[in-house]
């Protein structure tokens, strides 16, 4: 008989009344903490700005939390979302009232997001092409996926389809599904890894090569590996919405497609779009 990972965690913290810590929200702050040191080291190298990489995490915080939420609102849940907007904006359920911080999230609207967000900086901070900052920003942005989907596992969501792979979890916690003691894939895990890997891809990418010269080229490279990630792990996943049973690719999987595309589009962008050393520093000075 095969002993499956009985998955039983709570995914709160603590409880104070109506308000709750869970860790979803503690791996969302980690994200943000240690994208921040990553993105340091690199402004640090570069011999950039503490205020441009202060102002560059405000930007990516308030566009990443904006664009994931309206995401899932519109994307995934506007049935429910239409009939109750105050909790677009509010982290409140409100019948009954309770703090339940931003639950629903979707990294496809985080993207949008941050690529706006990305794009407001380089207009009034860097004053450079937007690639040049969407280049050195993906990268702590893969490794906050990989904190993120930690976070999804401890939720016990976005679970994998029933399987009897011998590392299968029982998410005896996960709500809307039949038979929560049937083994499924962690698909929550699988993306975690990826995300991790991408991460250390674009490192070395950043360190060891001159990527980063190539404007666009290491944002092209984490569309490509994020996105096409993304696509094949939701055939192994459970639909997180029900009208999404019956779709031969979900919504998630085209909604990947066109960022794979624009990844695949960037390699090639950045093969005519060299950035010197001394261009890399230039601070164009207008208004």
């Amino acid at each position: 008989m095969l002993l499956y990972i009985n998955w039983n965690v709570d995914p709160e913290l603590f409880n104070l009344g109506a308000i709750s810590i869970r860790y979803y929200g503690l791996l969302f702050a980690l994200a943000f903490i240690f994208g921040y040191k990553v993105e340091e080291k690199m402004f640090k190298s570069e011999g950039l700005s503490q205020a441009w990489l202060d102002k560059l995490w405000i930007y990516v915080a308030i566009a990443t939390v904006i664009g994931a939420r309206l995401g899932h609102c519109f994307f995934y849940d506007w049935a429910y979302y239409s009939q109750h907007p105050l909790e677009i904006v509010l982290p409140f359920q409100f019948n009954p009232f309770k703090f339940t911080g931003f639950q629903g999230l979707a990294s496809h609207g985080a993207a949008v997001g941050i690529i706006a967000g990305l794009w407001y900086y380089s207009r009034k901070v860097s004053k450079k092409s937007i690639f040049w900052i969407l280049d050195r920003a993906v990268i702590p942005i893969a490794l906050a996926g990989f904190f993120i989907r930690m976070g999804n596992l401890m939720n016990s969501e976005i679970i994998g389809k029933a399987t009897n792979v011998p590392w299968a979890f029982q998410f005896v916690n996960a709500s809307g599904i039949a038979d929560p003691s049937t083994p499924r894939h962690p698909a929550q895990l699988y993306e975690a890894v990826c995300y991790l890997l991408s991460f250390g891809i674009l490192m070395y990418f950043y360190w060891r090569t001159r990527a980063k010269e190539h404007l666009g080229f290491l944002f092209g490279l984490f569309l490509i590996l994020i996105f096409s990630a993304r696509f094949f792990i939701e055939f192994i996943k459970e639909p997180q919405e029900p009208w999404e049973a019956d779709m031969a690719l979900n919504m998630g999987q085209w909604l990947s497609i066109p960022f794979v595309i624009a990844g695949l589009f960037m390699i090639w962008y950045s093969k005519s779009h060299r950035v010197t050393e001394s261009q890399s520093h230039k601070v164009k000075k207008r208004k």
